[in-house]
């Protein structure tokens, strides 16, 4: 890495690949939650998901890179992390509280890596993925908030099973 363009792209390849192992573990989060809401959130993410992969491959498209070749292994960590929740013999009012205190760490993460992502691009003068990654970004928080609304009503639920 030479520039900050390289940096960019780095990046770039690692929310990619953070993204695609999110789309493998939220059906597994969804089939194991129990509150209606909670598992639509979940199949209402993935497909969120799907839209912020494409976001990230048009950008890529336009720089004229692959997204591949980087493994994020922050995201590993983070769904390994929620995998062992999914192992856990818990009520199911516990067992969502954790589900979204899992998700609720991911998106911790994404809403850091798309920020600074955001501000490379605002930099290199790409105004086009500005406007990609700031879309991607404001959903990432838009979910994260209601994550924390559903967590307001299920945590109250986990305390009091």
């Amino acid at each position: 890495m030479t520039d900050l363009r390289d940096l960019y792209l780095e990046q770039l390849r690692d929310l990619y690949s953070a993204e695609k192992q999110i789309l493998e573990a939220l059906p597994q989060m969804a089939q194991r939650a129990s509150d209606q809401q909670l598992k639509q959130g979940f199949e209402m993410h993935a497909e969120q998901t799907r839209q912020q992969m494409e976001r990230l491959n048009q950008i890529f498209q336009k720089l004229g890179e692959s997204p591949d070749g980087k493994t994020c292994k922050a995201m590993q960590g983070l769904i390994a992390e929620g995998q062992e929740m999914l192992r856990e013999d818990a009520t199911p009012e516990v067992m969502d509280a954790g589900l979204i205190a899992a998700a609720q760490r991911v998106e911790h993460y994404e809403i850091a890596g798309y920020g600074t992502v955001r501000t490379y691009a605002q930099l290199l003068g790409d105004q086009e993925a500005v406007q990609l990654l700031e879309q991607t970004l404001q959903e990432e928080g838009m979910t994260d908030q209601k994550l924390t609304q559903i967590a307001s009503s299920i945590n109250v639920e986990a305390m009091q099973s």
